[in-house]
């Protein structure tokens, strides 16, 4: 059993580390951060399930945006009043599509049977993933929408069956044919072999009815998932009938990288999930 241990963050945040939530039979504990408000008020507080990117298969949750200070991200969270559950799942290297998104459903299960332990509102849930911690928090929030309030989305991947054209136009094989890709170790294999598996894990194309509000924020220079992604996974949740905030950050990359002011997209999307956690 990992001992879980209090230590304090750059901005004198107390975070609890190591919170076992999740054991799976012949893998390692799944473990989360507990991030928490230095100045908190009375009551249950709202909680960011925050999973980090990594192309499925690297990242960790200690680090919120590659380049970003933890004050400015995590403490930035955390001083809007949230509570924030900074979550492990697990890698391509380790399990193949769907268990990292079960791994992110198994993190809510955990907020909703221990949550209330560490003063949490199961019932104000936000999921906010960049890049492929994006794609598995949109997932996740599909299979079990009446758990969550809202998903904040940067830059993830909805469509991994028009990912290679987007990337390769006229040669979309170079990539639905690689087996090195990034999504190929998701899949198990490249997605021209899985076309199956690759539609399925691919929320553009498995948004359901009653899917919670989004907040989408993409640079439209991303070089490493394209801007497209994010502009079909817009409207699939328009055509489901889903609320959507849809931003496009001129010239921004991956990463936030060339973007003007990356305080103001955290702050855009601290609104949203104030917004959708303070509705009843």
């Amino acid at each position: 059993m990992i001992k879980q241990s209090w230590t304090e963050s750059t901005d004198t945040d107390p975070v609890l580390r190591d919170l076992v939530f999740a054991q799976h039979q012949g893998f390692r504990p799944l473990t989360l951060d507990l991030h928490l408000p230095a100045d908190r008020q009375a009551g249950l507080l709202p909680v960011v399930v925050f999973v980090h990117g990594g192309g499925w298969r690297l990242g960790s949750r200690r680090m919120f945006v590659p380049g970003v200070d933890p004050g400015d991200s995590f403490g930035a969270i955390t001083a809007a009043g949230f509570a924030i559950a900074a979550i492990d799942y697990r890698l391509s290297g380790e399990a193949r599509f769907p268990a990292p998104v079960d791994d992110v459903v198994s993190a809510l299960e955990w907020i909703r049977e221990s949550g209330a332990e560490h003063g949490l509102d199961a019932s104000r849930i936000v999921l906010w993933g960049e890049s492929s911690g994006a794609h598995l928090a949109a997932l996740a929030a599909f299979r079990e929408p009446t758990w969550v309030r809202g998903v904040v989305d940067w830059y993830g991947p909805s469509n991994l069956t028009t990912l290679g054209a987007q990337l390769h136009p006229g040669s979309p094989e170079t990539f639905d044919d690689d087996p090195e890709t990034r999504e190929a170790g998701l899949l198990g294999g490249p997605v021209s072999w899985l076309p199956d598996a690759a539609r399925a894990a691919s929320p553009a194309l498995q948004v359901p009815e009653g899917a919670p509000p989004f907040h989408i924020a993409h640079g439209t220079a991303d070089d490493l998932m394209p801007f497209a992604q994010s502009d079909e996974l817009a409207a699939a949740l328009r055509e489901a009938g889903a609320t959507v905030e849809f931003t496009a950050v001129p010239g921004a990359s991956h990463f936030w990288r060339g973007a003007e002011d990356v305080e103001a997209l955290f702050g855009a999307a601290l609104e949203f999930a104030t917004c959708v956690t303070s509705s009843e």
